[in-house]
């Protein structure tokens, strides 16, 4: 039992810090502009599409090193996917900006079909894949049983906790994240102070693209597998752990998504996989109702 145990810790550990990368997509948006950028599940599986592309033209050209590959497929993805984050906020959102706050909802959730249709005309409806690319794994053994720790689970959870480094040190310490926390504060003084607040909200949605391609080309590496519906699924998955680590706080979509990926994890390994995600979404109801803005979000004022 203790080896199930900690191995299911491991993947779940492994597979929530991919959560909240993409959380942290939806928890930017929400915190600049207050609304829920519904596509981002479809930006995320762009990305997936984007990974094997990518890994397929290096490879064409006699590209076998892991490192190489890795680092390729990364600026590839990461740079043509903030290019579709940048052109949904353009298409979507900004028009829409003075409008009701239903309008960019719908106009978001358009953009989520339109992303799938898009994906499923032009690579097809059958699964797509990839080899594995970082064979090999390390096993410990454990009471009766042993834990196995692959090496790319631990190139994921590496390169997961880089990318959310990096991402804090850009909004803690640089000019870019002053006025992403100054138009996450008071958008109509940011705007008065001199800050474009157009262009970094722009900026936000592109910060939250990068961060969703991270997640695609890791969650590619670590399954292999995807289609044009990936997106829809791993889209509510992600925005449930940013309502549950509090949405609008960065810290917190990555403990959300920590949060939700042990939790699946634990519940398919020790009870049933079938009700995993019935288990998650109880979870998350349940922290709603005894701490409605979530574990790290900031506390709701009611106004009299």
């Amino acid at each position: 039992m203790d080896g199930i145990f900690l191995q299911q810790l491991v993947n779940g550990l492994t597979l929530g810090s991919v959560y909240g990368l993409i959380a942290i997509g939806y928890t930017m948006v929400y915190g600049i502009i207050g609304m829920i950028n519904f596509a981002h599940g479809e930006v995320y599986m762009i990305s997936a599409y984007l990974a094997a592309i990518s890994l397929a033209l290096l490879a064409y050209f006699g590209i076998e090193s892991f490192p190489l590959l890795m680092l390729g497929t990364l600026i590839f993805t990461i740079v043509v996917t903030a290019v579709y984050g940048w052109v949904i906020e353009r298409v979507a959102y900004k028009p829409l900006r003075n409008s009701t706050r239903l309008a960019p909802l719908i106009s978001a959730i358009g953009i989520s079909l339109i992303l799938q249709n898009y994906a499923q005309i032009a690579q097809g409806a059958k699964q797509q894949g990839v080899p594995t690319l970082l064979s090999g794994a390390w096993r410990v053994e454990v009471g009766t049983g042993f834990v196995q720790l692959t090496y790319t689970k631990v190139f994921i959870l590496i390169a997961a906790f880089v990318g959310m480094a990096l991402l804090t040190y850009v909004i803690k310490y640089t000019k870019l994240g002053r006025m992403c926390r100054a138009t996450q504060q008071d958008r109509k003084m940011a705007s008065i102070l001199g800050i474009n607040t157009d262009r970094v909200i722009s900026y936000v949605f592109i910060i939250g693209a990068a961060m969703a391609a991270l997640a695609g080309v890791l969650i590619t590496m670590n399954y292999g597998t995807f289609d044009f519906y990936a997106g829809f699924i791993i889209g509510i998955k992600a925005f449930t752990a940013a309502v549950l680590g509090g949405i609008g706080s960065l810290p917190g979509a990555m403990l959300g998504g920590i949060i939700l990926g042990i939790s699946e994890s634990l519940f398919s390994g020790l009870v049933n996989s079938d009700y995993k995600d019935v288990f998650s979404f109880s979870l998350l109801v349940l922290v709603l109702v005894f701490r409605p803005q979530g574990l790290l979000g900031r506390p709701l004022v009611s106004k009299v």
